[in-house]
């Protein structure tokens, strides 16, 4: 009993540390970034790009875009090597609230022009491929 007891405490702990991405993200302002893909995380729960964006002035800030879960991405028609270091990305996202250079990502702009979405941080809203 004990046990399983313990397993069923473990495998829930992802679910309570999951958030709402309207609490997080303010769907009222959208962003741009354009620029390098410096790292990507393929992990439950959300995939995560990191960016160095670079501003009309030319500095580079290096921004964390989260994601939709990996198993979500796939059924949009991304795989693990849509998006690598190096590539150059145009995202189309939504500011985190409270976190620095941390944004959601509903648009990616592919080197090849290829738009691919992940969805809005509106709740309930389902996703559509190439948007």
């Amino acid at each position: 009993m004990r046990v399983l007891f313990a397993y069923l405490l473990l495998t829930a702990a992802p679910l309570l540390a999951h958030h709402s991405l309207a609490a997080e993200f303010d769907s009222s302002k959208p962003i741009t970034l354009r620029g390098k893909v410096t790292k990507i995380e393929w992990m439950n729960p959300h995939v995560y790009v990191w960016i160095d964006a670079v501003d009309s002035g030319g500095k580079a800030t290096n921004w964390r875009v989260e994601s939709a879960a990996p198993n979500f991405l796939r059924g949009l028609g991304w795989t693990k090597g849509t998006v690598n270091p190096g590539d150059t990305l145009t995202i189309q996202a939504y500011i985190s609230k409270d976190q620095p250079n941390l944004a959601k990502m509903d648009v990616a702009i592919l080197p090849d022009g290829r738009r691919l979405t992940v969805g809005r941080p509106d709740e309930g809203r389902e996703a559509t491929p190439g948007r």
